[in-house]
């Protein structure tokens, strides 16, 4: 039988007898408001609901992650995904129900079904993602909820996954002092919850989640120990004349005759000596100075600032964070409904990778930043 651990609690207690639902299931939203544990819950667009995947060489993952209210509605909310239900996974019998999976004897677990892009998200990206959501050296708990039915797990159809999977875990590892105790099987069954599972957090926004959504409203993060920059001798074979002036030499090119001032295809801006992603279309505007220009940088650790008095002026110069390279300045007059700056960035300093290009280049992880 489902337990949650509100050690020591008789009133907890009471409230589950109180809020039980029909046929026995117990409505973990309200035990979880009325525990005073709270829930999270994002409002952002759904970055799935405007891309057409009728077209896609779909690929199927199954994750176990605890209740899978939360996990459904945050895999759901990947870009890239363009489908998850919740149901029953690697279990014994058949056709189980809510009350046999919480019952823990048939072994079954609380499972996503994710079907994928992967030419939008890669499997290790979307593993990533999954990690930041769960607990891997828990065992049979996450949140809340405790019991068999709540381990964590991944499971696969495709034999070629397993690598892929076993890599990211290891990396994971890395984190832990614990061992991570997340199952990493083939898929041997998987039922469909009852209809009442399937997007409940959707049906019910203010419902009981163990995730905290609001990951996916925070900004993106870009890792630094994935790019490097090459020598100033080595940059002066592979930039050209006006990239090495400007990226290198703090140069600055002619208003509206530089390559990216009216440019505005969906893509990412990266450091055009290191690769290190800098900039997001869906940040870039139309400033009327004649460069390219932005509100924000896509992650706000990936630029550096630096005081400028040349030309008898004060302005803040806007360099990259690995590859230390002039990118520009940054100003106080951007949009006002926005962030307020206005990046005004050279194109020689800077690269386009378009957004069809960006999970062959590796910049998959960061398509949810343009769309």
């Amino acid at each position: 039988m489902k337990r949650l651990l509100y050690a020591g609690s008789l009133l907890f207690f009471l409230l589950v007898i109180a809020y039980s639902g029909q046929n026995g299931i117990v409505n973990k939203s309200n035990l979880t408001t009325a525990a005073g544990a709270g829930h999270t819950t994002t409002r952002s667009e759904n970055p799935n609901d405007k891309v057409d995947y009728s077209h896609s060489n779909l690929q199927t993952i199954y994750l176990a992650g605890g209740c899978f209210w939360g996990i459904e509605a945050y895999i759901s909310r990947i870009y890239g995904v363009q489908d998850v239900t919740s149901g029953y996974a690697n279990g014994t019998g058949v056709n189980p129900t809510y009350e046999d999976v919480v019952r823990g004897d048939r072994g079954f677990a609380e499972t996503v079904e994710v079907k994928y892009d992967p030419e939008r998200i890669q499997l290790t990206d979307l593993l990533t993602d999954f990690f930041k959501v769960i607990n891997p050296t828990s065992v049979n708990k996450q949140g809340n909820d405790e019991g068999i039915n709540y381990r964590t797990g991944i499971y696969y159809v495709n034999g070629n996954d397993a690598s892929v999977i076993n890599a990211v875990v290891a990396n994971q590892q890395k984190k832990y002092t614990k061992k991570i105790v997340t199952e990493v099987l083939p898929l041997t069954n998987y039922y469909l919850a009852e209809e009442y599972h399937q997007d409940y957090l959707k049906k019910n926004p203010d419902g009981y989640c163990h995730v905290d959504l609001t990951i996916l409203d925070q900004p993106t993060k870009v890792d630094p120990a994935l790019y490097s920059r090459p020598t100033d001798q080595v940059l002066k074979t592979k930039l050209t004349d006006i990239q090495y002036k400007v990226a290198v030499l703090q140069d600055t090119e002619t208003a509206y005759s530089n390559e990216y001032w009216d440019t505005f295809n969906p893509g990412i801006y990266v450091d055009v000596t290191t690769g290190e992603p800098l900039f997001s279309s869906r940040d870039k505007y139309d400033a009327g100075c004649g460069w390219p220009s932005f509100t924000k940088p896509i992650d706000p650790a990936v630029v550096t600032y630096k005081k400028d008095t040349s030309y008898n002026m004060i302005r803040t110069e806007v360099r990259s964070r690995v590859g230390d390279i002039h990118l520009g300045h940054v100003f106080d007059d951007g949009p006002a409904d926005s962030t307020g700056k206005r990046f005004c960035i050279n194109s020689a300093s800077i690269r386009f990778v378009p957004l069809n290009d960006m999970q062959r280049e590796g910049y998959g992880y960061l398509q949810s930043a343009v769309k």
